[in-house]
């Protein structure tokens, strides 16, 4: 039978049998997030247009060329996300998070959607992680969330993982930027994409971050920001550089760095490997002290990233980084006859109450089927029961790695006895489970 529909391009679907990867970066991210005292926010995954034109810039790609956008039956533009930042942002301010006082901190974990080429480790529905801080002006926040994104990278064993940083001033001492930029690039006009061309009076170091050839080499001559950066973003950016030489955290400037979002401001950083082709960056993020104050609230020293999940677990595979498998079924019950599978049902539930994976046929398999399947799930023990273990109150319990079996009774005496055996094979101590079942 054919397929009324197959996936829309650009989108993946994840599969029971590969979920458990996601699950297991999710779960790092969590925890770290958790201990450098992040909570998390979730937000629509649509808003107004009008958030992403005046937080992402209009003269981006994302704003210009890539954003979902469409009209409501009530006549509103709404757009779904392209990225985390802008939509948290409008929550804490929209809900007066700020009157719980500073530093908010706040992670997510997002579906974010641009219309692009899908391609690998890109695709047009990706998912990002971010943790975002507002209310902090200090570089102390700046060396923190590198340290923070970098924590996740050590937890999950990466390697080869290259740490670039730069600074890209203020709006005090950008302007000069833009003018010697622009200067520069009116030299080479006739060498410029059309796109780039119409940056180039409303936002020349959106050409820096071009990925068409042409404008890529004509890149490479252009000024550099930190020859144009304040006194005040110098000594911001000497204490970012600081605090990582004393967490021991390696990296590189590279003043090509920019950052494809107008939010940003001074420190701005990314995460790159090798490992995964032309897509290598896997983080990056930076500080936007002007993002809060462009939506309408009052000025609040910002600044976040944005990690995505797709191309970390590209970069696990390729660097051949075991995910923990999930855990396996610890008890299958075999029932035969009526009574005994509602028996069999009852003990499954007992099991399953604490906290362990027990699981029973729910298809109709035979005898044999069924302990084929306990085997194909690796499930730890197995037990059979029919109508001579009903009368008799007990059964046998099977160890499916080592094949010896223990009798064990149906009554309420099953759950000490399963517990033992299960204790014993694991050599591990399951007293809050042994307990959750008395």
């Amino acid at each position: 039978m054919k397929l009324i529909t197959n996936g829309i391009k650009g989108t993946e679907d994840v599969l029971p049998g590969e979920s458990y990867k996601w699950q297991f970066v999710e779960d790092i991210m969590r925890k770290q997030s958790q201990a450098y005292g992040f909570k998390e926010i979730r937000t629509p995954v649509f808003e107004h247009t009008e958030l992403f034109n005046r937080s992402v810039g209009d003269t981006t790609d994302v704003v210009q060329k890539e954003m979902y956008t469409f009209e409501t039956k009530g006549g509103e533009s709404v757009t779904l996300r392209p990225e985390g930042t802008a939509g948290a942002a409008r929550a804490v301010l929209e809900h007066g998070v700020y009157n719980e006082g500073y530093p908010i901190k706040a992670y997510y974990l997002t579906s974010c959607y641009r219309y692009e080429k899908p391609q690998k480790g890109r695709q047009r529905e990706f998912h990002q992680f971010g943790m975002e801080v507002y209310g902090a002006p200090s570089y102390f926040a700046d060396a923190e969330v590198i340290c923070a994104a970098n924590s996740i990278f050590d937890r999950l064993g990466v390697t080869n993982l290259s740490l670039e940083i730069n600074s890209i001033g203020c709006n005090n001492c950008r302007p000069n930027y833009h003018k010697a930029l622009k200067e520069y690039f009116t030299e080479h006009k006739d060498k410029l994409c059309e796109t780039c061309l119409s940056r180039l009076d409303r936002n020349p170091m959106r050409i820096l971050d071009c990925k068409n050839p042409d404008c890529a080499e004509v890149a490479k001559n252009a000024p550099v920001v930190l020859d144009f950066i304040c006194d005040e973003c110098k000594t911001h950016f000497d204490g970012v550089k600081s605090c990582l030489d004393a967490a021991k955290l390696h990296y590189k400037i590279n003043p090509k760095i920019v950052r494809g979002l107008d939010y940003y401001t001074r420190t701005v950083f990314e995460f790159v490997s090798n490992d995964i082709g032309a897509q290598g960056t896997v983080c990056g993020g930076g500080r936007y002290d002007g993002l809060i104050e462009e939506l309408g609230g009052q000025h609040t020293p910002s600044l976040g990233f944005g990690m995505g999940i797709e191309r970390l677990l590209l970069l696990l595979e390729s660097q051949k980084i075991e995910i923990p498998k999930p855990p396996v079924c610890d008890l299958y019950v075999i029932g035969i006859g009526e009574a005994a599978k509602i028996k069999a049902f009852n003990i499954i539930e007992g099991v399953r109450s604490s906290s362990l994976i027990a699981e029973g046929d729910i298809v109709g398999r035979g005898i044999k089927a069924q302990m084929k399947y306990a085997d194909k799930i690796k499930a730890r023990f197995s037990m059979v029961i029919g109508d001579t273990e009903l009368e008799e109150n007990k059964a046998k319990l099977r160890n499916m790695e080592t094949h010896t079996e223990k009798e064990v009774p149906l009554d309420e005496g099953f759950f000490n006895a399963f517990f033992s055996e299960y204790v014993d094979s694991n050599n591990s101590k399951l007293l809050d489970q042994l307990n959750a079942m008395q």
